[in-house]
């Protein structure tokens, strides 16, 4: 792999790319841009520079992954988690922020901290959150006294996250619904809006109350 290569590799990862996207735009085989990233410091981490010059280093001594990698698994682990997220529909970069709070002691950071453990910009890290915060995901606390927003995960969020989604599932059901009345109900397309329309009713309800009935689990 080129230099040049790891750079578009690199801003790929910046703006959030899925690896099978980066490996698209490079012609290479998704594994091979996972294997890159996995083996060079994770999605946060990755390095152009310092990623094809420890791979010539390598290639000479005709040594494998340095102990540094090898010693580090919990970055593959990681990159999988986000790859998961991101084939469920969750911007890379939110699903970056996403984990970094999951794995948090406390649950709590600040932006300037996610700014910094992530090596991304502040903008990246303000769209991220406010996308955890308005689903759900996360909530955000004001510090009085330093004049910052602190963005918390706790386990009361699993709770929100379910509420939010199936609330929204709940106004896409009876926009269905109300759309088949206009058009007439006896008519093919108002049937299938109304067939599609009630499912959505009866399962966003249902996960609503599933939600209420469970949410003990969570105390």
């Amino acid at each position: 792999m080129t230099q040049q290569e790891r750079q578009r590799i690199a801003a790929g990862l910046a703006h959030g790319l899925s690896y099978a996207e980066i490996a698209r735009r490079l012609d290479r085989p998704t594994s091979t841009i996972s294997r890159e990233v996995a083996r060079n410091g994770g999605p946060g981490g990755y390095r152009p520079e310092q990623a094809h010059r420890e791979t010539v280093q390598r290639a000479r001594r005709g040594t494998p992954v340095p102990p540094r990698a090898a010693e580090a698994p919990g970055s593959t682990v990681e990159a999988e988690i986000i790859e998961l997220a991101v084939r469920t529909g969750l911007p890379r970069m939110t699903a970056r922020v996403h984990l970094d709070l999951l794995l948090s002691e406390d649950g709590r950071r600040t932006a300037a901290e996610l700014t910094r453990r992530l090596r991304v910009s502040p903008a990246s890290v303000s769209v991220a959150v406010n996308y955890l915060v308005q689903h759900g995901y996360v909530r955000r606390e004001r510090d009085p006294q330093r004049r910052r927003d602190i963005y918390v995960i706790d386990d009361d969020a699993w709770y929100h996250s379910i509420v939010i989604s199936s609330r929204q599932t709940l106004d896409s059901a009876q926009a269905a619904i109300a759309g088949a009345e206009t058009l007439g109900l006896d008519s093919p397309v108002g049937q299938r809006l109304t067939r599609a329309g009630t499912f959505l009713e009866r399962i966003s309800l249902d996960m609503m109350e599933s939600a209420d009935r469970w949410r003990s689990l969570l105390a």
